[in-house]
């Protein structure tokens, strides 16, 4: 065999492999889990069993990228809740101590929060605005996205790739995500 027909065969087997770690990594189920509202009640993953998917927001008010994309998610939001898709925005400490508080232009989005952090450990999170997409199955929730919302953090008007949009619309047509993970650009969790 000659070396190029090996180089070949070895850049398949390596970009084959890429792409099956980003699935692995992307699919499995989640179990039930539990946050809290900012007036203390309870909210569960279960109590969405009966959405068509639930997509889980990781941020915090003091991270730029945050605050970056609020109106992104807001509008997302909006545009899918009629059409039987939940979303859960979750503030998370981050490793950036904002004095006071939030930043001006503080997440004008509903939050929740995960004070032990075992939901954003549970779904693989470590920075903000990662999303993870779940639909209801037999058991818990399957993941079926995780990462980026889209591939422009900064730059709303530049965005080519809606990553999550894209996601949601192919799941709710019947059609498998087409994207199993996308790595995404915010704030490290603090743990």
């Amino acid at each position: 065999m000659s070396i190029r027909r090996l180089s070949i065969i070895a850049a398949a087997a390596l970009i084959f492999c890429t792409v099956a770690v980003g699935a692995a990594r992307a699919q499995g189920t989640v179990a039930d889990f539990s946050l809290q509202t900012a007036n203390n009640a309870t909210v569960s993953l279960k109590s969405y069993a009966s959405k068509k998917a639930v997509v889980v927001v990781f941020l915090n008010p003091a991270c730029a990228y945050s605050r970056l994309y609020q109106e992104r998610l807001a509008s997302l939001s909006s545009g899918f809740s009629g059409r039987g898709v939940q979303f859960l925005f979750v503030n998370v400490p981050i490793n950036l101590d904002a004095p006071g508080g939030a930043a001006p232009g503080e997440v004008d989005l509903p939050t929740l929060t995960d004070a032990s952090q075992q939901v954003s450990g549970q779904l693989g999170i470590s920075k903000t605005t990662e999303a993870v997409v779940l639909q209801p199955e037999a058991g818990g929730f399957a993941v079926r996205y995780r990462g980026a919302i889209d591939d422009n953090p900064q730059v709303a008007s530049g965005v080519q790739q809606p990553y999550l949009r894209q996601v949601l619309d192919n799941l709710l047509a019947g059609r498998p995500a087409g994207v199993a993970d996308k790595r995404a650009a915010g704030c490290l969790i603090k743990r």
